[in-house]
């Protein structure tokens, strides 16, 4: 099905080609429109995102733990604190 709709795109060639070939964002309507925001901009924008993309793949942020391991690592931390205290003071 093909909507009357004309949209702006930006195509970017991948930085990595392994993941994948070109990332395709679709502008907004409202950002199109404004005064002062460049096509380079735009560009730029669009290289910057695929280039975090590609290169944050594979790689975990120690905030994405999941909730069991965050409470598994605070009671080993207990424990250990306990530990230590029942050794300084026994």
């Amino acid at each position: 099905m093909v909507k009357g709709i004309s949209r702006r795109v930006v195509v970017v060639e991948s930085p990595d080609p392994q993941l994948f070939e070109q990332a395709i964002f679709i502008v907004r309507n409202d950002v199109a429109q404004k005064e002062g925001v460049t096509p380079e901009q735009l560009v730029r924008e669009a290289c910057r995102v695929a280039r975090s993309y590609a290169s944050g793949t594979g790689r975990r942020d120690w905030r994405s733990l999941p909730a069991l391991c965050w409470a598994a690592l605070g009671a080993g931390l207990i424990g250990l604190l306990w530990l230590v205290w029942a050794l300084a003071l026994g």
